[in-house]
C-alpha cells in the first residue's frame, strides 16, 4: 500500500482531500492531459468522455507561445491571463491539476500556474486513474464556466533559457537535472523529434522522472526524493535547473524539488528540443 503523502495545497495533494474539497465555491480543477505521438491516446477526446466533476481542459499545446518554433513554450502572461479567464480561473482560485497518466504533463501546468505567480496551485497525486481507483465518480458533462479576472504577476527566477543554461553548464554553478529515460541521456537511442543530436548537456545529472514515482502514479515520499537525487550525483546545495525532452516531464523534477524543501530551481523551457538542435552548443554522451 502506498503510504499517503501530506497534503500541500501549493504542491501536492491526495485523492482524499480533493473529495472532501470538492464543492468549494473557490476550487477551480483542471484536467492538464498531455501524451507524447505514438501513444495513441486523445487528452481532449478522453476529457469528454470522463473527468472530475468540474473540471475544465487545458490545453498544453495551445495555451503556449505561438511566435515559438519548439513545443508548447510558456505563454505570455497576457495569452495566459486570457485564456484562464475563459475557463473562469481566476485571482484567488484554489487551482488543482490533473492529468490522465498519474502524474505526468499535470506537473508542466503547476510550474506554469507557479511561473505567472499564482501559488494557490497543486497536483492531483496520482491522478485521474487514483480519482478512480480510490472510487470517486467521474463526469461527461462540461463545468458551468463564468469568466474571472487573473492578475498574472511573472516570475521570471523559475525559468531559464539557452543562454543562461550554456553559461550555467560552462561554470558548473548549478546542478542541472535532466528527467528524460537514461538511454536518451547516455545518447544510446535517437530523440524521438527528428533533427535532434543525441546525449545531454555536459555536467548534468540524470534523474529519470519514472523514478520519482510510485507504481501507482503517485510521488514517492519525501525522503526518498531526497535520496534519488543525492544518488543520482545531484548536488543539492546549488541552484538546481531542470530539463527534458520538451519541458513537460523536468516540471516533475521541479515539483519533487519543492517536496523536499528545496526553492532555488528553475526549468529549462526549451530543454533538448532546443539544445539538441544547435550544432554550436556542446554534448555529452554515455553516463556522468
Amino acid at each position: 500500500m502506498t503510504p499517503p503523502n501530506t497534503d500541500d495545497p501549493h504542491t501536492l495533494v491526495s485523492t482524499a482531500w480533493l473529495a472532501s474539497h470538492l464543492n468549494d465555491a473557490d476550487l477551480r480543477i483542471l484536467d492538464a492531459s498531455w501524451y507524447l505521438p505514438g501513444t495513441d491516446r486523445d487528452a481532449k477526446s478522453e476529457f469528454e468522455q470522463s473527468h472530475i466533476p468540474g473540471a475544465r481542459f487545458f490545453d498544453i499545446d495551445e495555451i503556449s507561445d505561438g511566435r515559438s518554433d519548439l513545443p508548447h513554450m510558456a505563454p505570455p502572461p497576457e495569452k495566459f491571463a486570457s485564456r484562464m479567464r475563459a475557463m473562469g480561473v481566476g485571482d484567488g482560485h484554489q487551482v488543482i491539476v490533473y492529468d490522465g497518466s498519474g502524474l505526468f504533463s499535470a506537473a508542466r501546468v503547476w510550474w506554469l500556474f507557479k511561473l505567472m505567480g499564482h501559488h494557490s496551485v497543486a497536483v492531483l497525486d496520482g491522478g485521474l486513474p487514483k480519482w478512480v481507483a480510490d472510487g470517486h465518480k467521474t463526469k461527461t458533462n462540461p463545468a458551468l464556466i463564468r469568466d474571472k479576472h487573473m492578475t498574472p504577476q511573472p516570475e521570471p527566477f523559475r525559468v531559464r533559457d539557452v543562454t543562461q543554461v550554456a553559461r550555467a553548464a560552462k561554470l558548473g554553478d548549478h546542478s542541472i537535472i535532466d528527467a528524460r529515460a537514461p538511454a536518451r541521456f547516455k545518447g544510446e537511442t535517437d530523440e524521438p523529434r527528428e533533427g535532434l543530436r543525441a546525449g545531454h548537456i555536459p555536467g548534468s545529472k540524470n534523474v529519470f522522472y519514472q523514478t520519482l514515482l510510485n507504481a501507482d502514479g503517485t510521488m514517492k515520499a519525501t525522503t526518498v526524493l531526497r535520496t534519488i537525487f543525492k544518488e543520482a550525483g545531484v548536488d543539492l546545495s546549488k541552484p538546481a535547473i531542470t530539463t527534458c525532452g520538451s519541458g513537460v516531464t523536468a516540471a516533475i523534477l521541479s515539483l519533487a524539488l519543492e517536496r523536499i524543501g528545496k526553492t532555488d530551481h528553475a526549468l529549462y523551457d526549451g530543454s533538448w528540443s532546443e539544445w539538441g538542435m544547435y550544432a554550436d552548443l556542446p554534448i555529452a554522451t554515455g553516463a556522468t
